[in-house]
């Protein structure tokens, strides 16, 4: 408890004069200082930072020591590469060997990078990776359970264990990397969590995420959170997902009908968003950034959208959700499964931001939830991203429907 009050304190002394520089670079007095903490006046975002060594961006020191944990996971590889070319010193935690992340170093100056492995399960080497980092940033999650064959007494003789859970992954490590922000005095902690984390989902996985945030802002209050909703880009697992099942299966299910709605936001919108959180997390302790896109679809408007792209034609069948769950009953005992029994529970419910942009914006200053426009970052429509990686899908290549190429 002594610590934790230390902490509270330093910390606390810290918003007083970082609200200080703020109101004096405003030209602002030196009694409002909460009103210009809370401002909304973009981070600095320049190619060089004031005491900056070099000419600025990637091959310079940004001054600040991030350690990035689930870099290797979708998002993580873009807000890895805008690390990189911030010249930020960068302390990737991984599970994996060199295989696993050795996509990430190009991303990084020599000796800009240090790779070290973790155990979720071993305190004391997560500590190691935060020991010496001003901005921890958590992008750990997982939508299925991680499961193991292990030997048996008795017939049949094995037996699928879980050997990470949903829970493990969205709960217990979250709230681990946050304790130890808090022991070892972090400056700043950002954790990223969902926009459908509802402790009342039908989805083990939304309560999860929903827990989660809970406990890491029980054990580091001043934690910003991220609440991107779901995320498309060449890696995704939403437009791509019905792009791959149309290869597998010739009837592709809509679940409910395909009439829940979905908000998607463009992956490395959120990225740049946490990017340039980091360069001024001072103004971002303690308050959420809701990160969206710019339309609403249905699964269904999605899928659609899709095929219309790749020139596959699968049926597209209404079934209800119980239906849809004996064959996701099958699927998620697949390595990395592309459908489980909890994301048809997922997608049986709208994923959408807690607001729409006009109440976004007419929120008062000091209770204010930030979105990506208040951070300079313009949402990316899903129509100039997705033809970029789904006409891979085009049977006979990108110039099959163009005269001369065939």
């Amino acid at each position: 408890m002594a610590l934790r009050a230390t902490t509270l304190i330093r910390k606390n002394h810290h918003h007083f004069l970082k609200s200080s520089s703020t109101l004096s670079s405003l030209g602002g007095g030196g009694d409002d200082v909460t009103t210009s903490f809370f401002s909304t006046s973009l981070p600095r975002i320049t190619e060089r930072r004031p005491n900056e060594t070099g000419r600025g961006g990637r091959a310079s020191d940004a001054g600040v020591k991030v350690a990035l944990f689930g870099a290797t996971g979708f998002l993580g590889r873009y807000v890895s590469s805008g690390l990189g070319s911030n010249g930020t010193l960068t302390y990737i935690g991984t599970r994996g060997d060199e295989f696993a992340y050795r996509h990430l170093r190009p991303h990084y100056e020599l000796g800009r990078a240090k790779f070290s492995y973790y155990s979720s399960r071993d305190k004391q080497s997560m500590a190691d990776i935060i020991a010496d980092a001003d901005i921890v940033i958590n992008l750990i999650g997982k939508y299925y359970d991680t499961k193991a064959l292990e030997d048996t007494t008795t017939f049949p003789y094995l037996n699928y264990k879980v050997s990470t859970s949903i829970w493990e992954a969205n709960v217990d490590v979250p709230k681990m990397i946050a304790e130890l922000c808090t022991e070892m005095q972090v400056d700043n902690l950002i954790h990223v969590s969902s926009a459908h984390a509802h402790a009342d989902s039908s989805s083990e996985w939304a309560r999860s995420k929903a827990e989660g945030e809970k406990e890491v802002l029980k054990a580091y209050p001043w934690a910003t959170i991220v609440r991107p909703t779901q995320m498309f880009g060449h890696e995704d697992k939403l437009l791509n997902w019905y792009a791959r099942m149309a290869e597998r299966f010739p009837i592709i299910p809509l679940i409910d009908g395909g009439h829940a709605l979905t908000q998607p936001v463009y992956v490395d919108d959120v990225a740049r968003t946490i990017n340039r959180i980091v360069d001024n997390p001072e103004m971002f302790e303690g308050r959420r950034v809701d990160c969206f896109g710019l339309q609403d679809y249905s699964y269904a408007e999605l899928a659609k959208f899709v095929y219309d792209i790749t020139g596959q034609e699968p049926t597209l069948a209404d079934m209800p959700a119980e239906v849809v769950k004996y064959g996701a009953n099958v699927l998620q005992y697949e390595g990395n499964p592309m459908m489980t029994p909890d994301m048809v529970n997922l997608w049986t419910e709208d994923y959408l931001p807690e607001m729409t942009v006009e109440k976004y914006e007419a929120q008062k200053q000091k209770d204010k939830v930030f979105t990506m426009k208040d951070l300079g970052v313009e949402a990316t429509p899903i129509e100039k991203i997705a033809f970029k990686y789904l006409y891979r899908f085009r049977k006979g290549g990108h110039f099959i429907l163009a005269e001369g190429y065939h």
